[in-house]
């Protein structure tokens, strides 16, 4: 067996439960490292849509998902590699819980956190919320220590304390069960980031990221011991696998890029550009077209049931999509999907004509989620892959299906392999689906 190959020192920040602070730790440890010239490099774990961009914007790097469900341990193992390079630290933030997963094994696990831990032998750092608590903390802190081979628990994080003496009781607590505290931060109701249906409100849309970030850093510095936090960490590594050699959808892809369409996987692109394709952006918000001398169209998701009236009021960009999906490939995913339909209807049911590139309707008057991972084999070669292959994916939107295409472009499963019945449309040169693709299988 040929020896593992070594990665930077890494933490992996985790909690109990989604929403302990393990996003506020992040974004001010990232920060706070970053503003002493440490140079960290972020991660995500899961198939999260938004925290990527909150990660780079703390930190000054790209921060990419890694998924042990929906990619391949040579997608992940790729990005583990090249993203490190020149790094002194990573962090990577998990997702929901550390052991949270799906029942049934994907491509190398079942997309938790702790698989990531293990895979990489980084550390974890525990965020405890000890609101309502104390000394039973040590108990939770405990039942992390062993629960899983190859998970190293290095150390705890209080957060939301209310005093002096419910930090001393938790501390001591935990403390005896062996776990060292690096830190305890109070309860802030003014931490609290901006939301929406699909998580936090992007990062492009907050004029004031930037010093919400460096309060977020201020409180880390205040309240944690970061050289504590920094000497904790441990050097990874990964097996040595060969990267498997993915062709990109087209040489030059025009993406959709602006507050309605930000939903792309960091890695998707980064895939493409060193198989050497080139990226060429449009907003169609601002009513551009895609370049025609580009020889794909790419519309990911993002928020368009928000901007309705000013999609379909913008002729350049209707027309121009029109006529480059009459003899090029279009490909949308989920709010992108919904773009290329006939029409979409708003909250208070009002209906905006879209592209009409796919006959499918949509409606968010009635709210209904979908969420969850998505297995699909193609039905017909698209920019994702050929007919016949299979990919991974993750769905998640609030819309509901008025009118649905009559052809599909895939038949798709969830994580359990039960049936998904939306399985996306194709028409001519243009296809698309609700779900985000994340890896071929």
């Amino acid at each position: 067996m040929p020896e593992p190959h070594s990665l930077p020192r890494g933490l992996i920040i985790a909690a109990p439960r989604s929403g302990a602070g393990k996003t506020t730790v992040t974004l001010g440890l990232l920060r706070a490292f970053s503003r002493n010239e440490v140079t960290v490099q972020p991660f995500k774990c899961g198939p999260d849509y938004i925290d990527p961009a909150f990660h780079a914007a703390a930190a000054g790097r790209p921060s990419f998902n890694l998924d042990s469900w929906a990619m391949q341990q040579s997608t992940v193992v790729e990005l583990l590699e090249r993203a490190t390079a020149g790094a002194d630290i990573v962090v990577a933030e998990a997702l929901m819980g550390l052991f949270d997963g799906v029942a049934t094994q994907g491509t190398w696990g079942t997309g938790a956190s702790a698989d990531l831990a293990a895979l990489t032998g980084w550390p974890v750092i525990l965020v405890l919320d000890v609101s309502g608590q104390s000394q039973t903390a040590a108990a939770v802190a405990r039942g992390f220590r062993g629960f899983r081979d190859g998970v190293n628990i290095a150390g705890v994080i209080l957060n939301r304390v209310g005093s002096d003496r419910h930090i001393r009781l938790a501390t001591m607590a935990i403390e005896q069960q062996g776990l060292p505290v690096f830190g305890a931060i109070p309860r802030r109701a003014d931490l609290a980031m901006p939301e929406r249906h699909l998580g936090l409100v992007q990062a492009g849309e907050m004029a004031d990221l930037d010093n919400r970030l460096n309060t977020f850093a201020d409180l880390i510095e205040g309240h944690v011991d970061l050289f504590r936090v920094m000497g904790s960490a441990a050097p990874g590594r990964h097996p040595i696998i060969e990267p498997a050699r993915r062709r990109p959808p087209g040489q030059r892809i025009a993406l959709a890029e602006d507050a309605a369409f930000s939903f792309v996987y960091p890695h998707i692109a980064e895939q493409w550009r060193s198989a050497g394709a080139e990226i060429v952006p449009f907003s169609p918000l601002n009513d551009e077209a895609p370049d025609a001398s580009c020889d794909v169209a790419w519309l990911p998701g993002g928020y368009p049931e928000l901007h309705l009236e000013r999609l379909a009021g913008n002729a350049h960009f209707l027309t121009g999509m029109r006529d480059f999906a009459a003899t090029k490939p279009v490909h949308g995913e989920c709010g992108g999907y919904m773009v290329l339909g006939d029409s979409i209807e708003d909250a208070n049911g009002k209906r905006f004509p879209m592209l009409g590139l796919l006959e499918l309707s949509t409606s968010f008057a009635k709210r209904r989620m979908q969420l969850g991972y998505r297995r699909a084999t193609l039905l017909t070669e698209c920019p994702i892959g050929a007919k016949g292959s299979v990919v991974a994916g993750h769905e998640f939107h609030y819309a509901t299906i008025v009118k649905a295409p009559s052809r599909k472009l895939a038949s798709v499963t969830d994580a359990d392999g039960n049936a998904v019945l939306e399985g996306g449309g194709v028409n001519g040169h243009v296809s698309g689906s609700f779900f985000h693709f994340v890896d071929a299988t």
